[in-house]
C-alpha cells in the first residue's frame, strides 16, 4: 500500500466533536501491555477532558485466541489503574451487548444489506487460485487478491456452489485515491488501487475485524476513533466502508481518526507483547503504582509541558488534547518510568505508602497480614516508624520489604549481602567491639536517634579515628545485612538496645 502524508500544521487538524464518544475495545489474546493500556488512558483523558462518553467493548470473535482470562485481566488492569468508562462490558449502556461474540446476528444482518446494495460481493477464489493468476499475469505470487471475482456471472456462481464451495464476502473498494485528516498526522492519501478489495466474511461465515470493527463503531456512535499506528494500514478499508454503511443507514457519518505512535523497546524496535518491559502485570508484580505508571505511559508521545515529566491525572485531563500527540515513535524507558514512579511514591501520604506496601510486604514474608488491621501491633509500630525513612528511598514498592526487612525482623543476626558483605573492611571486627561497649551503657531513656549519633560518632570517629564510612559500614551492615538501608541511627532507634547488641556481636563472631 502506497501512503502519503503531508505536514500540517495543528490548526489544519480536525475540531473534535462537541458530543465526543471515543472506544477502547481490545481483543482479549494474551496478557495486558503497555501499548494496550496507552491506546486506553488516551482515548480515557480525552474523553475525561471534552465531557465526552468512554465506551469499553471487547472484540472477541477470534474463538481460537481469544480467552475468558485474557478478559478478567484486562478488566483487572483497567481498575487498576483506575481508568473508569461510562458504557460497555461490566456497567452496560444502551447497545449491548458489548462482547463482539455475542453479537452475530448484527454481523450478518449488516453483511447481507452490504451484499444486497451492491457494496460487497460473493468471492469464490481460493488464496491458491489467487497465487496462481499472480504468478501467471508477472506479479509476485503474494501481490494480493486481485479482483477476479468483482465480474462473476450467475452461472459461474451457480458452477462454484455446484462443486461444494462456499463464498467469502469482499468489499468493492472503489477506483480512486481515499484520503482523510489525521487528528496526530495531518493529511494522509492513499491512492487509487492501493487497497485491494477485502474480505469482511470468511467463506464459513465468520465475521471478520475489518466488518465488527466498523459496523460496531457505526451502531455505537463513536465519532473519534484513537488507535495505534499498526492499524493505519487498515484505514482506507474503514473509510469506504464507512461511506457504505451511512448510505445504507447504519452509520450516521466517518469518525475522525487519530493514530498513535509505535512504543519503541530496546534496539530501535517495536516494543513487543513478548518484551518483560511490556508486561503491565509485571511492572506492577515489581512495585509501581498506578500514578507513575500512566503518568510515564502519557508521556509517550505527550508531554503536559517543556521540562515537565511528572503530573497527576486530573492534570493530564485538564490539559490534554489527541491533536498535542507527536506522531514520532515512543521509546520505552524503564528507568526513566522507575524514576516517575519515585517521584509520586514521595508524594503519597504516610499511611497510603504504607497500606500499598503491604501487600508487597507480606508477599515477601515480611509481615504477618496484607492489610493494615490485620498486622501486630509490633508491625504497625514499626512500619509506622519506618515509613518517613524508607518513602523517600524506595523506587518501587517492591524495594519496600528489603528496606524494612531488618527493622521487622526479630532474628538475631542478619545475614549479609554479598554487596554488603564486600563493605567489610579489615577493621570491622575493632569497630564492631568498639561500637558495642560504647552502647552497652546507655539506658533506655537514652536510646534516641540523636543521642545514638552523638555516641558512636565520638567514640568510632572522634575517639576510635575512622572515617565515617569504615566506622559505620560495619555497623549498618550488622543491623540491615544490606549496603543500603534506612538511616542507621533511626534504625538503631526502631529495633531498639537488645537486638542492636545481639546484631553487632554476633556479626563480630562471624567474622572471626
Amino acid at each position: 500500500m502506497e501512503a502519503m502524508s503531508q505536514e500540517h500544521d495543528k490548526n489544519a487538524k480536525p475540531e473534535l466533536p462537541k458530543d465526543l464518544r471515543v472506544r477502547f475495545c481490545p481483543s482479549p489474546t494474551g496478557t495486558p501491555h503497555v501499548g494496550m493500556v496507552r491506546t486506553a488512558l488516551f482515548n480515557w483523558a480525552q474523553a475525561r477532558h471534552s465531557h465526552g462518553t468512554m465506551v469499553f467493548r471487547i472484540e472477541d470473535t477470534d474463538a481460537a485466541r481469544d480467552s475468558e482470562e485474557s478478559y478478567r485481566q484486562i478488566l483487572d488492569a483497567l481498575r487498576w489503574l483506575g481508568l473508569d468508562w461510562d458504557e460497555g462490558v461490566e456497567v452496560g449502556g444502551p447497545d449491548a451487548p458489548y462482547r463482539q461474540s455475542e453479537r452475530g446476528d448484527i454481523y450478518k444482518d449488516v453483511a447481507a444489506k452490504l451484499l444486497q446494495a451492491g457494496y460487497a460481493y460473493e468471492s469464490y477464489s481460493t488464496a491458491e487460485e489467487i497465487e496462481a493468476r499472480n504468478l501467471a499475469a508477472g506479479r509476485p505470487k503474494a501481490f494480493g487478491y486481485d479482483g477476479y471475482d468483482r465480474g462473476l456471472t450467475q452461472e459461474q456462481k451457480d458452477a462454484f456452489k455446484a462443486e461444494g464451495r462456499k463464498p467469502a464476502l469482499r468489499i468493492r473498494m472503489p477506483d480512486e485515491d481515499l484520503a482523510f485528516d489525521d487528528l496526530i498526522r495531518g493529511r494522509i492519501e492513499f491512492k487509487a488501487g492501493s487497497v485491494p478489495d477485502y474480505v469482511i466474511v470468511r467463506p464459513n461465515g465468520d465475521p471478520l475485524y475489518t466488518l465488527t470493527n466498523p459496523v460496531d463503531d457505526a451502531l455505537m456512535r463513536i465519532n473519534v476513533v484513537l488507535r495505534g499506528e499498526d492499524l493505519l494500514s487498515s484505514t482506507p478499508r474503514q473509510l469506504v466502508l464507512y461511506r457504505y454503511l451511512t448510505e445504507l443507514g447504519v452509520a450516521k457519518g466517518t469518525p475522525l481518526f487519530g493514530h498513535m505512535p509505535y512504543v519503541m523497546g530496546q534496539g530501535k524496535k517495536k516494543l513487543s507483547k513478548r518484551d518483560p518491559e511490556s508486561n503491565l502485570f509485571l511492572h506492577r508484580e515489581h512495585g509501581f503504582i498506578r500514578e507513575g505508571l500512566l503518568n510515564y505511559l502519557a508521556l509517550l508521545g505527550w508531554s503536559i509541558g517543556p521540562d515537565r515529566d511528572v503530573f497527576s491525572m486530573d492534570e493530564m485531563v485538564d490539559r490534554f488534547d489527541i491533536r498535542d500527540v507527536k506522531a514520532n515513535p515512543a521509546h520505552f524507558d524503564i528507568d526513566k518510568a522507575t524514576a516517575i514512579n519515585a517521584e509520586h511514591i514521595r508524594m503519597l501520604e504516610p499511611q497510603d505508602f504504607l497500606n500499598r506496601s503491604l501487600p508487597y510486604l507480606k508477599r515477601d514474608g515480611v509481615v504477618s497480614a496484607a492489610s493494615w488491621e490485620g498486622l501486630t501491633e509490633r508491625e504497625r509500630r514499626i512500619l509506622t516508624a519506618a515509613a518517613p525513612l524508607v518513602q523517600p528511598r524506595v523506587r518501587l514498592l517492591g524495594e519496600v520489604s528489603g528496606m524494612v526487612g531488618a527493622l521487622l525482623s526479630e532474628d538475631g543476626y542478619i545475614e549479609p549481602a554479598p554487596d554488603a558483605r564486600k563493605q567489610l573492611k579489615d577493621s570491622a571486627g575493632a569497630v564492631l567491639d568498639m561500637a558495642v561497649r560504647a552502647l552497652s551503657p546507655l539506658a533506655e531513656g537514652e536510646w534516641s536517634t540523636d543521642h545514638l549519633h552523638s555516641v558512636l560518632t565520638q567514640a568510632l570517629v572522634d575517639d576510635g579515628g575512622y572515617k565515617p564510612r569504615l566506622a559505620f559500614g560495619p555497623v549498618r551492615v550488622a543491623i540491615s545485612g544490606r549496603r543500603v538501608s534506612p538511616p542507621l541511627f533511626e534504625s538503631l532507634e526502631i529495633i531498639g538496645k537488645e537486638t542492636t547488641l545481639r546484631r553487632l556481636n554476633n556479626l563480630r563472631e562471624h567474622l572471626g
